[in-house]
């Protein structure tokens, strides 16, 4: 049996200064809770798994909102594992994210694990307004511990002000083109982590970073910085950028 399932977030600035959820709904796997928030002034809001997904078949969506001077962690308790069903069939997992003007979002999800004989193709959706802030930490797991890699397609896609700021597609495992696990791409690696800061951070000083990390300035107010490890141990690391 497939799973469609949605989660709802809006978060809203209050009269006291910080930042109300009128809108926290979610169905099946996408449970949400309401957690405490380590900033003054900020909501947090943890995605819960209430049950395995997504499962070849599954479609699962999550729209998030938070308008302009709200402030927003949103998380996970777990890594998300995709997993095959008999009949081999892809799974779907859609991310919408919009950020208004003068508000911030810090999307930190934990990693998305492709486990051997999965399909699952994820689209994430940033829409920011001027003056809006992200952090957006992605980090892509291919295989579980001593297993081969599933299938995962991932695309990308940041708008900032009516402009597009990133548009990036990738795809890794058995269907991918020829080289995924090359040395020109992940050689023997099977941990990809991304991090999106807008605007750019300014730091007072450099910051230790893993190896195997690039920095790329976006022509626009954003850094990207992705790192291939053999294990998931970047988005540790790389946090610091984020402040």
């Amino acid at each position: 049996m497939t799973v469609a399932a949605a989660a709802r977030i809006g978060a809203v600035r209050d009269r006291a200064g910080g930042t109300a959820l009128p809108v926290l709904a979610g169905s099946g796997p996408l449970a949400l809770r309401r957690t405490r928030a380590a900033r003054e002034g900020w909501a947090r809001v943890t995605v819960v798994g209430a049950m395995s997904a997504p499962l070849g078949g599954d479609r699962l969506r999550i729209d998030v909102d938070v308008a302009a001077g709200a402030r927003l962690t949103v998380d996970s308790s777990a890594a998300t594992v995709s997993l095959p069903d008999r009949e081999g069939r892809p799974a779907c997992y859609d991310v919408r994210l919009t950020v208004g003007e003068g508000a911030e979002l810090r999307w930190l999800p934990e990693p998305v694990i492709a486990a051997r004989g999965s399909d699952l193709r994820m689209t994430t959706r940033v829409e920011l307004a001027a003056g809006a802030r992200l952090v957006l930490r992605e980090e892509l797991v291919l295989g579980r511990h001593g297993e081969a890699s599933g299938h995962l397609t991932t695309r990308l896609t940041v708008d900032h002000d009516g402009r597009t700021l990133l548009d990036q597609a990738l795809a890794f495992g058995p269907g991918a083109a020829p080289g995924w696990d090359g040395p020109a791409v992940l050689g023997r690696h099977r941990t990809l982590g991304q991090l999106l800061v807008v605007p750019p951070p300014d730091l007072p000083g450099p910051v230790p970073l893993p190896p195997l990390t690039s920095i790329t300035p976006l022509a626009g107010p954003g850094v990207l910085l992705t790192s291939t490890a053999p294990r998931p141990a970047f988005t540790a690391a790389a946090a610091a950028v984020a402040g």
